[in-house]
C-alpha cells in the first residue's frame, strides 16, 4: 500500500462511507472506490463489507487502522512541518516525558522558553518508561525526559536535575507529621502501593525490602498520578515522585520528604545518532532549571 491508498482507507474506516470518505478528502467517489479496489487487491483481502450503503471494516481492517492511523498521524505532522517552514515559523521540538514530568514541570519549560522563542512550536506527548525506547527508535519523538535510559540500548543522556520520592497525604489522617517521615511510621497506615511504575517506583519497593518493613495495602495504583489522587480522595496515604506531588497538592493535602531520603535523576534522553539540536539543548536547560526550582 502507497500512501494514497493509506489515506483513503483511513478516510472510509472513520467516516464510514465512501460518500463521505469522498468529502472529507475532497475527491470523486468513484476515485475513492478504484483507490480502495486497488488497495484490497495489492492486499488480496477485503478491507471492507458493502452492507446497505455502508462500509463495515473487516477484522483484517480493524487489524490494520492502529499501524494506518499512526501512519496517518506522521504525513500530518510532516505537511505540518512544511507549512511552517513555508511560513517561516521555526522548529519543532517533538518532546516526551514521563507523566509525573508532563503535569507541571514541561508545560513550565514550554511558557518559559516560548517567552524568548515564540517562533517555536512544540510536539509534546507522555511516555512511560516501558515505552520510552519504542518511541524513539520509532522516531515518534527525538528527546524523552525520564529518570534513565533502559540498559543496553544505544542511547544518550544528559543530567538535568534531582527529584525525591514524598509522602502524599490528607492533614487529617497525619495532624504532626514530622519534616522527614521514616518508612517505619508507615506501617499500620491504609496506604496506596505503586505497581508498574519504573524504576523510580522501584526505588521505593527496593527501599521498603531492605529496611524488613511491610505496609498494609489498600489499594494498588498502576501511576504515580492515579495514586495521588486517590490519597487527594481519602483512600490512604502514597509515596509519589516530588513532581507529582507539588501538582497534586491542594487545600488539606500534605506532603513530606522521607527518612532517609529517597532521590532520583532526571535525565534527558536520545539515539547515539540523533543528539539533541542547539535549539532543542537550549530547551533542556530551561527544563533543568524548573527541575531545580530556579
Amino acid at each position: 500500500m502507497n500512501l494514497r491508498h493509506i489515506e483513503i482507507f483511513h478516510a472510509v474506516y472513520v467516516n464510514g462511507t465512501v460518500s463521505a470518505a469522498a468529502r472529507a478528502l475532497n475527491v470523486s467517489q468513484p476515485s475513492v472506490s478504484k483507490t480502495l479496489r486497488h488497495a484490497e487487491s495489492l492486499l488480496g483481502f477485503e478491507l471492507f463489507q458493502r452492507t446497505a450503503g455502508r462500509m463495515v471494516p473487516t477484522e483484517d481492517a480493524h487489524a490494520l487502522f492502529s499501524e494506518v492511523a499512526e501512519i496517518q498521524d506522521r504525513v500530518r505532522a510532516l505537511r505540518e512541518a512544511g507549512r511552517n517552514l513555508r511560513a517561516g515559523n521555526g522548529a519543532t521540538l517533538r518532546v516526551s516525558a514521563l507523566p509525573s514530568l508532563g503535569l507541571a514541570v514541561l508545560p513550565t519549560a514550554v511558557s518559559r522558553f516560548l517567552a524568548q522563542h515564540p517562533d517555536v512550536r512544540f510536539d509534546l506527548q507522555t511516555v512511560h518508561h516501558d515505552d520510552l525506547l519504542r518511541k524513539l527508535y520509532e522516531r515518534e519523538t527525538d528527546v524523552a525526559i525520564a529518570s534513565e535510559a533502559p540498559r543496553g540500548a544505544a542511547l544518550g543522556q544528559s543530567w538535568l536535575g534531582e527529584g525525591e520520592l514524598v509522602l502524599l497525604y490528607r492533614d487529617a489522617d497525619l495532624p504532626e507529621a514530622p519534616p522527614r517521615v521514616p518508612l517505619a511510621d508507615l506501617v499500620g497506615t491504609r496506604f496506596i502501593t505503586l505497581a508498574g511504575s519504573g524504576p523510580i517506583g522501584h526505588l521505593f519497593t527496593d527501599e521498603l525490602e531492605r529496611l524488613g518493613i511491610t505496609l498494609s495495602e489498600v489499594a494498588t495504583a498502576r501511576t504515580f498520578y492515579i495514586a495521588a489522587a486517590l490519597a487527594r480522595a481519602g483512600v490512604g496515604l502514597t509515596v509519589v515522585d516530588s513532581f507529582t506531588a507539588d501538582s497534586a497538592l491542594s487545600q488539606g493535602l500534605s506532603m513530606r520528604s522521607l527518612k532517609p531520603p529517597i532521590t532520583f535523576d532526571v535525565h534527558a534522553i536520545h539515539l547515539l545518532d540523533r543528539p539533541p539540536s542547539v535549539l532543542m539543548g537550549a530547551f533542556l536547560s530551561v527544563v533543568g532549571d524548573v527541575i531545580e526550582g530556579r
